[in-house]
C-alpha cells in the first residue's frame, strides 16, 4: 500500500514536471508550474473537488495524451484505424485521470528539489526528487517531446519505473491472452465506475 501511495503521489505531482514548458528551458519551467500544483494542492481554501479540477486544467495543457497512448499501446498501435486510436487516446486518458490526479488527497507537503535536465533534439528529460517528510526521497523523471515552441510531458519515471512501460506491458499481455477490444472494454468499464462514484 505505501508502494502504490508513493507511485501515485509521486506522478500526481510529476504530471506538472513538463507543463507547458517552452522549449528553451525544460528546467525552468517544469519549477514554475512544480510551484503551481504544489500550490493548489496546499491550498486550504479549495476543497477536493475543486483541487482536482485544477490540476486536470494543468495536466490537460502539458500532458500529450496522444504519444503516451501510442506508447502505452506500443506495437498494437499501427494496427488501429484512425477512430480506434482517437479512443483509445481519450480512454486512456479518462484511465490516468482517475488512477492519479483522484489520489490528490494523498498529497501532505511533499516539496520538489530539481536535479538536472537533458535535451536530445526534439526529446528532453528532467529529473528530480520529491522530498518527503519522513522516508527517503523519491525519484522522478519526466520525459518530454517538443512539438512547436513547446515541452509535452508523455511519460513520467518514478523510482526508475516508466509509467508508459508498465502500461504497455499490462496492455499487451491483455491483449495477447484476449483481444484489442477487450482492452477497450476494460478501460470502458473503468471510465464507468470512475463516473458513478463521482
Amino acid at each position: 500500500m505505501k508502494t502504490i501511495r508513493l507511485a501515485i503521489l509521486a506522478t500526481t505531482l510529476g504530471l506538472c514536471l513538463a507543463a507547458q514548458a517552452w522549449a528553451g528551458a525544460p528546467i525552468d519551467q517544469a519549477r514554475q508550474h512544480t510551484d503551481q500544483i504544489l500550490k493548489v494542492l496546499g491550498d486550504p481554501a479549495l476543497n477536493e473537488a475543486e483541487r482536482r479540477a485544477a490540476v486536470r486544467r494543468v495536466a490537460e495543457e502539458m500532458f500529450d495524451m496522444s504519444e503516451a497512448a501510442k506508447r502505452a499501446l506500443g506495437r498494437h498501435w499501427q494496427s488501429r484505424t484512425p477512430a480506434e486510436r482517437e479512443e483509445f487516446t481519450r480512454l486512456f486518458a479518462d484511465f490516468l485521470e482517475n488512477t492519479y490526479v483522484s489520489k490528490i488527497v494523498l498529497y501532505s507537503g511533499e516539496r520538489v528539489s530539481y536535479i538536472s535536465e537533458s535535451v536530445d533534439g526534439d526529446f528532453a528529460s528532467v529529473r528530480a526528487k520529491i522530498l518527503r517528510r519522513q522516508g527517503p526521497e523519491v525519484p522522478v523523471e519526466a520525459r518530454m517531446l517538443r512539438r512547436g515552441d513547446r515541452w509535452y510531458i508523455y511519460d513520467i519515471s518514478v523510482e526508475g519505473i516508466s509509467m508508459i512501460s508498465n502500461y504497455r506491458s499490462q496492455f499487451n499481455a491483455i491483449i495477447q491472452k484476449s483481444s484489442y477490444e477487450q482492452l477497450v472494454q476494460r478501460l470502458r468499464a473503468s471510465q464507468e465506475v470512475s463516473l458513478n462514484d463521482r
